[in-house]
């Protein structure tokens, strides 16, 4: 049920009964039962985003002046608030976070780099790639 429902979220619970063996009744029950304990956290579209404008893509590797937890909690908060930043890890290395960011042209990354990522409070220094192309994107967990 996992596989198949990573695999298409729009799928019809008549579709997703057959393909797994079950009956159409007890395969909603075991959907909603996977819903309710939280191993089903939620669907979601996946958008174009070189169709929506947003046709630059970066990776920015964040380090901070200090580690503490309340800093590293401040930071977290800000890259919620960004819009660009589209996912945003704490890593272990030379880095503290990497941050996952999408533009409307080269402009729109320079400035949210200069005007708001290199500026925020307790940002040490910020090391930044594009994305070139995208050789595998495959949302989810490996499932057998």
């Amino acid at each position: 049920i996992l596989r198949e429902l990573q695999r298409d979220g729009r799928i019809t619970n008549v579709e997703l009964a057959g393909k797994v063996g079950l009956s159409p009744p007890p395969c909603l029950r075991r959907v909603q039962a996977l819903e309710r304990t939280g191993l089903i956290t939620g669907y979601r579209a996946v958008l174009d985003a070189r169709a929506l404008g947003y046709d630059i893509a970066m990776l920015a590797f964040v380090g901070l002046k200090r580690q503490n937890e309340a800093e590293l909690k401040a930071f977290e908060a800000a890259a919620q608030r960004w819009p660009l930043v589209r996912e945003a890890y704490a890593i272990s290395g030379e880095a503290d976070f990497l941050l996952k960011c999408v533009g409307a042209g080269l402009t729109s990354l320079q400035d949210f780099i200069i005007g708001e990522l290199t500026a925020a409070p307790n940002v040490e220094n910020v090391k930044t790639s594009l994305i070139l192309r995208v050789a595998k994107y495959e949302p989810g967990i490996p499932i057998p």
